[in-house]
């Protein structure tokens, strides 16, 4: 079923971040540990083999050696990082033509770097543990990989995941020969759902609470996917066979259909279901749903979504994901909630009363807000959101200069409702700076 839900924190705004890639120095100060100090799967793949040698090595000797290595994996990483962003953005650049950008390349950069950012952390946490207990069994530096379409994800790299989708379409021309039939856009459509989901046994995460849904490679690996990951594939396989998917926003769905020149056979109704129903998911039998009002009449008038908005969609409800577990300890929460209470005449504001969040989690969200800027960087309410996750964060400065820029496209309501904000956001930069500095002066004295 490809009914997607658009994402919306805090009122149904689709939230963003800034352009700029945070550098490794604010990841360094995010890194969270997994369970028992054990790495997963990818950690392990970016290691080698441990010597067999038993080292005894003091604890002094094996700090300074963690050390090292740790600052190996930090520059390695920052790499890695940095090529994801950088080549995410050359892939979705408004300087190329919108039908030339790969949405599933653009999906996997995204996968890669916050792989890459939750395996620095693993690595961080594992040298952390060994330093506390004082062991000298300490890991190899990672492999260094040439590039990032060589960097694993969930046993396959970039490459092999996009030869993925091209076994999927091959498999849906087996089933088309296997019928001996001609090119028919109905039969071509009904092996695409008969591959997709029940040779292959995708299906739709009703409610996105797991990040392997949002993935593209993992979803390519499991099955379980959100709605508009489900799309994207059923997009790039579709494409691989020449035949052209498009898509729109119909209230808070997201409906795909093949672009042709009758509509009225995609509603046809076969064995209790159209074709556009099958595609769509039960959204188009919901009388609740905006979606069950399309028919071949309406569906020309649509206003066809652009690969760089689907790209959009999919961060979005990324960034809504690492946000909504981030701030799980936190009910109610919303990004905007501190916008709230600024005017109250008590101190808890000054107090720097800011709730503690999943420090991961939060750094994925805001790095999912951050490819979204670029995508749309003259968004007011994007960068209203971004500046509000860098303030959770306590990146005061950065919170500031957001929300500034923020204010300067923002209605003039919408301005008056930050001023005060930034005002005092700004008291804190300034008063953090201090203290700062304070503890640089006093380590200089002693």
């Amino acid at each position: 079923m490809l009914c997607a839900s658009l994402p919306g924190l805090d009122g149904g705004a689709v939230k963003a971040s800034s352009a700029a890639m945070a550098s490794l120095d604010i990841y360094s100060r995010c890194w969270i540990g997994n369970e028992k100090g054990k790495w997963n799967k990818l950690a392990a793949a970016t290691t080698k083999a441990p010597m067999k040698r038993r080292f005894n090595i003091s604890a002094m000797s094996s700090s300074a050696l963690a050390e090292s290595r740790c600052t190996s994996s930090t520059k390695f990483y920052q790499e890695v990082l940095n090529d994801a962003r950088e080549k995410f953005t050359q892939e979705i650049s408004f300087q190329s033509k919108d039908r030339d950008i790969s949405l599933s390349k653009a999906l996997l950069y995204v996968a890669s770097e916050d792989e890459a950012f939750m395996a620095f952390n693993r690595e961080m946490d594992a040298y952390s543990l060994q330093s506390e207990r004082r062991s000298a069994s300490l890991p190899s530096d990672a492999t260094e990989y040439t590039c990032v379409e060589a960097m694993p994800l969930a046993g396959k790299n970039m490459n092999e995941w996009m030869v993925e989708l091209d076994v999927i379409a091959r498999e849906v021309e087996v089933e088309l020969v296997s019928r001996e039939i001609g090119c028919d856009l109905a039969e071509v459509l009904d092996a695409v759902n008969m591959v997709l989901f029940k040779s292959r046994g995708f299906k739709r995460s009703s409610v996105l609470v797991d990040s392997k849904c949002a993935y593209l490679h993992s979803v390519l690996s499991s099955g379980y996917c959100s709605a508009i990951l489900l799309s994207v594939i059923y997009i790039e396989v579709c494409r691989r066979l020449n035949l052209t998917i498009v898509g729109s926003r119909v209230g808070e769905d997201f409906l795909i259909w093949p672009q042709t020149g009758n509509p009225e056979e995609l509603f046809k109704v076969i064995s209790g279901h159209s074709l556009f129903g099958i595609v769509n998911g039960k959204c188009v039998d919901d009388p609740r749903s905006r979606a069950s009002d399309i028919n071949s009449n309406s569906l020309p008038g649509l206003e066809l979504a652009t690969n760089r908005e689907i790209i959009g969609i999919a961060l979005a409800n990324l960034m809504r994901l690492h946000w909504k577990r981030a701030s799980r300890a936190n009910h109610g929460l919303m990004l905007t909630s501190p916008l709230r209470s600024v005017d109250h005449a008590d101190d808890k504001f000054n107090r720097l009363n800011v709730p503690l969040l999943r420090p991961q989690d939060l750094r994925l969200a805001i790095m999912a807000s951050e490819r979204l800027l670029i995508l749309q960087p003259h968004n007011w309410a994007l960068r209203r959101d971004h500046g509000m996750m860098l303030y959770y964060s306590r990146e005061y400065e950065e919170a500031v200069q957001e929300l500034s820029i923020c204010m300067a496209f923002a209605p003039e309501e919408e301005a008056q409702v930050l001023e005060p904000f930034v005002e005092k956001l700004h008291l804190l930069r300034v008063e953090s700076s201090w203290k700062s500095r304070g503890k640089k002066g006093h380590l200089t004295v002693s």
